[in-house]
């Protein structure tokens, strides 16, 4: 998404050259402001350890989505099934490289800035690079959300309502659901974002002349009736866009949790399916339907445990808890400014760099909190231990190679 901005450099908070050091926010020489001055100790050193940060982590995390994809590929040809990558994977995937693309288009720029000496104002007649810049950080802000509410969306939908799961995203139909999905994240996301370019709202440049944003305050000595039309009003239908998007994602975490427990208790080992459906199999309902347009469903996919669903939901609650964390200053900030006016902006400035950094901490927070590692850590703590009841005292924990007899799956029952 953001990735680089610039954690731009120190000296943003402190003031740059050619702008007020108590300044730092959008005020008039900012966003004017052509030529950077670099001060003593004033270097794009950690603009360039940002973006390599970020690079790397997104590089790193698709790379180790290949390998697996890959893995899945030769196990499914092994047994004869040719099933496509999960949605969970396709999501995550997108959001990797959605994370990937932004830090690609916008630290390059910072780093133009700062080779040449200029602003991002000045790099291109009529301050086009800036305006570009600031509807990407937007852009990438928004859609990254939008993954992550897409994910807790699919696990939700995943273990509430497994039939209607398996309607949707099943086969060919799977892969056009998908497709179509995320085109429309995109796209809504890009005309939302361009509002400020058609007039309502505004993008701005920022101290040191690094990076642009959306407005959030009005400069010194103007107030609301000669501001642009809806300055300050879009700075706000943003941030309550993100909040809105945050909350949605943290209610699609807890139905899982809940339906997660639901599982245990019953002493279900799987979900979606529990087994194949068969005639003689009583209680499973009606077997789905078998598409018109497409092939007759292959044999049951090897159903996910509580422990896999469990990875699932641990990698998507922690993402969701740092985009939580590094956006929520912004929001914060764009309410306060609203209906506040005058506060110091210097926390306008550190709330975009939380902002920002998002994109670089995702990947690694994948790469870290991977399945493999989740299950080791998970044998570690546990001792290599199952969930230990007295309905499996003296049994076998079964198999989850195998699709089980509703017989056996409802054992937490006895």
């Amino acid at each position: 998404m953001l990735a680089t901005l610039a954690m731009l450099d120190g000296a943003a908070l402190g003031g740059t050259a050619g702008a007020p050091a108590a300044s730092p926010g959008p005020s008039r020489g900012c966003e004017a402001l052509e030529r950077l001055r670099a001060e003593s100790g004033d270097s794009p050193a950690i603009s360039a350890v940002m973006f390599s940060a970020g690079v790397l982590g997104n590089l790193t995390a698709l790379g180790l989505l290949v390998v697996a994809a890959r893995r899945r590929r030769r196990r499914r040809r092994g047994s004869g099934r040719g099933a496509p990558p999960g949605p969970f994977q396709v999501l995550l995937l997108a959001l990797v490289l959605t994370d990937l693309l932004g830090t690609c288009l916008l630290s390059p720029v910072v780093l133009a800035a700062y080779g040449r000496g200029r602003t991002l104002v000045a790099l291109a007649e009529g301050g086009r690079v800036c305006l570009a810049f600031a509807f990407a950080m937007s852009f990438f802000g928004l859609t990254t959300v939008g993954c992550l509410g897409s994910m807790a969306l699919e696990r939700s939908l995943a273990l509430g309502a497994p039939y209607l799961y398996e309607r949707l995203l099943r086969g060919r139909r799977a892969a056009a659901f998908l497709g179509a999905a995320l085109a429309a994240l995109y796209a809504l996301a890009a005309a939302f974002c361009a509002l400020p370019l058609l007039g309502f709202g505004r993008y701005v440049q920022y101290c040191p002349g690094t990076w642009c944003f959306i407005q959030m305050r009005l400069p010194a000595g103007r107030d609301e009736t000669d501001a642009p039309s809806g300055a300050l009003a879009f700075s706000l239908l943003y941030a309550s866009l993100l909040l809105l998007l945050i909350l949605a994602v943290l209610l699609g975490n807890l139905s899982v949790i809940v339906n997660l427990v639901r599982m245990h208790r019953r002493g279900k080992a799987t979900r979606r399916l529990a087994a194949c459906p068969a005639p003689s199999s009583p209680g499973l309902g009606p077997p789905p339907e078998v598409s018109p347009d497409g092939p007759p469903p292959s044999p049951c996919r090897r159903p996910l445990s509580v422990s896999e669903e469990l990875d699932h939901l641990i990698l998507l609650s922690i993402m969701t808890l740092t985009f939580a964390v590094c956006s929520l200053p912004f929001t914060i900030r764009a309410f306060m400014n609203y209906f506040m006016p005058g506060g110091d902006s210097k926390g306008d400035l550190l709330a975009m760099r939380f902002l920002s950094i998002n994109s670089i901490i995702d990947p690694w927070v994948f790469v870290i909190l991977r399945p493999s590692v989740l299950q080791l850590l998970r044998s570690i703590f546990s001792c290599r231990r199952p969930f230990s009841t007295r309905a499996w005292e003296g049994q076998r924990p079964p198999s989850l190679a195998k699709p089980m007899p509703i017989q056996q799956a409802d054992i937490g029952r006895e």
